[in-house]
């Protein structure tokens, strides 16, 4: 037996004491919906492969046919993209229920509708590689030219590059290649949790973020799996509860796999719009997008041993670090594009790298930057829809408890300042009284434009830098 240094699998995880998810609203559990959009992408030797498609059909065993095109299963196929895929888009937006699809690539480009469809309802859209065959025995270089095609055809067809990369029918070399990319947010090729974890990859951390083969319609087209709706209605709901019961102390997430040609069936769709009115009768319940529980956990916990910002990919180091300057996730880019000093793990040199990739800034970015940023006990504040960071500032001024009198003061100066210089008062508030933000609020009325242009960026770089403290401490 391999000495544990050795051997390549985790076989701990967590252990007997996994995180604490935090998930909004204190949820008990995520269900994330997945709507796998494969047709027209399978196996056919029109597609340029060897054999028909021979997998998660109604032909429950099918054998593929080398040189042969199977027109049973290309019709089967068919009815996932011409009306499986309608009947959960119904399905979903009448219930305002978000979606993550793992879209392969060539299915997309051949059914550009559907895509568009999916883009109206602003769902998450992953890439499920470039075609739906099985890559267990391709060479590392072809797969990888696949993952690269696949996003390329996937952004010019959804219009943006995919976040979520979940091949399928993967190879041993599938996580490393979708590390390797340096584009994902998460990688999905596991089953082995409840919860996202981190892995250390070839380009620093990677989160994984683990997907189901049970809660699964494709037990629909597998022997001894769901043989009718009830069964797969009771399945979810069991899984369901359970994580409910144990979200009391140990939140989890709970995957459900779809796919248009199996759930998408009358008989087997009406089982599907029970469980998810089922779960949005319990108000613990987060439905979110795999992208969404991904930033959540970015957010909310850090790969072992802390974040190293020079240690990330781009598109990690933005994930993490974009939301530090305000709606404005363009000077994290910047910085990282610029190469972070060897300084920039700590909060203070992550700091000044941040605060000159915002200075070199455009005159209009500036100027975005400072209109991206919320009054002060404003409007946005009383509505609750201000980003986690700045709920916090402002609560730890006192701002979220104002007297009537002190709202109305706020009120009008706010309303004063804007009125002369046409964007909102600015202050790094953490540690300061409500008596020294009103004092300040005054003095900078006197101000000319110009000086309190400048004024404000610095005062958003001491709330970056505040902010950088906090994840970088």
């Amino acid at each position: 037996m391999k000495s544990k240094d050795n051997y390549p699998r985790d076989m701990v995880g967590y252990g007997r004491t996994p995180p604490f998810a935090d998930w909004p609203n204190r949820a008990r559990v995520a269900v994330q919906f997945v709507i796998n959009y494969e047709e027209g992408g399978e196996n056919n030797i029109l597609h340029g492969d060897a054999a028909s498609e021979a997998f998660l059909s109604e032909i429950v065993g099918a054998a593929p046919w080398p040189g042969m095109r199977h027109m049973n299963m290309e019709s089967i196929y068919e009815y996932g993209s011409r009306a499986g895929f309608w009947r959960l888009q119904r399905m979903f937006t009448e219930r305002s229920v978000p979606v993550t699809v793992y879209a392969v690539a060539t299915a997309m480009a051949r059914n550009p509708e559907a895509v568009a469809a999916m883009n109206e309802a602003k769902w998450e859209i992953a890439t499920h590689g470039l075609k739906w065959i099985d890559y267990r025995d391709a060479p590392a270089e072809l797969e990888a030219q696949h993952i690269a095609e696949a996003i390329r055809i996937h952004t010019e067809v959804a219009g943006e590059r995919p976040f979520g990369f979940y091949q399928g029918r993967s190879s041993v070399n599938t996580i490393r290649l979708g590390m390797e990319e340096g584009g994902f947010v998460y990688c999905a090729d596991v089953y082995s949790d409840d919860l996202p974890y981190w892995i250390e990859g070839p380009r620093g951390p990677q989160l994984l973020t683990p997907y189901t083969l049970d809660s699964n319609d494709m037990r629909f087209a597998t022997p001894q799996g769901f043989n009718c709706g009830d069964q797969f209605y009771t399945y979810l709901k069991d899984s369901f509860d359970t994580l409910y019961a144990e979200g009391d102390v140990a939140p989890k997430m709970l995957s459900v796999g779809l796919h248009c040609r199996l759930v998408g069936r009358p008989g087997r769709a009406a089982s599907l719009a029970r469980f998810l009115d089922y779960v949005l009768a319990h108000d613990k319940a987060w439905v979110p997008t795999r992208l969404d529980i991904a930033r959540h956990w970015i957010r909310k916990h850090a790969p072992p041993g802390g974040w190293k910002p020079t240690e990330l990919t781009r598109t990690l180091f933005v994930e993490r670090f974009g939301g530090v300057y305000e709606h404005s996730p363009w000077i994290a880019a910047a910085a990282h594009d610029a190469g972070l000093p060897a300084d920039a793990d700590t909060g203070e040199g992550l700091a000044r790298a941040m605060a000159a990739a915002a200075a070199r800034g455009t005159d209009n970015e500036k100027r975005a930057l400072i209109l991206a940023h919320p009054d002060l006990a404003g409007r946005l504040a009383q509505a609750k829809v201000l980003t986690a960071e700045s709920i916090g500032e402002q609560a730890s001024a006192g701002l979220d408890r104002l007297s009537p009198d002190e709202l109305m003061k706020f009120t009008e100066l706010n309303d004063a300042y804007r009125a002369r210089f046409a964007f909102p008062f600015i202050m790094a508030v953490k540690g300061k009284s409500k008596a020294e933000i009103l004092a300040a609020f005054e003095q900078r009325l006197n101000n000319d434009a110009d000086a309190e242009t400048r004024t404000a960026l610095a005062e958003i770089d001491r709330i970056a830098a505040l902010r950088l403290q906090d994840i970088l401490p």
